[in-house]
């Protein structure tokens, strides 16, 4: 359950890492900060990636490069023009 001080994030970026992760990036609108989540490819189901979560903003990263910013700015705005928060991705 989100709490009133919890940050809207939307999807922004999807891989994989050398470990046989999926990594998932959820940026603020602004492209300001992002939320990091790493998943075993074995234990994602299908309701885990949604395209948006509530997080604490203790979780949350400022991104530094203007480049990723306005990459991860525009990707949250179409996201979240596209879908609902709670809509599997």
């Amino acid at each position: 359950m989100a709490s009133e001080s919890d940050v809207r994030v939307w999807l922004v970026e999807r891989g994989y890492n050398n470990r046989d992760l999926i990594v998932l990036k959820y940026a603020t609108p602004d492209g300001d900060r992002v939320f990091r989540r790493e998943l075993a490819a074995q234990a994602i189901d299908l309701d885990t990636v949604t395209a948006a979560k509530d997080v604490s903003p203790d979780n949350l990263e400022s991104v530094t490069e203007t480049d990723v910013q306005e990459r991860y700015e525009a990707e949250a705005t179409r996201m979240a023009d596209e879908h609902d928060p709670e809509d599997t991705i």
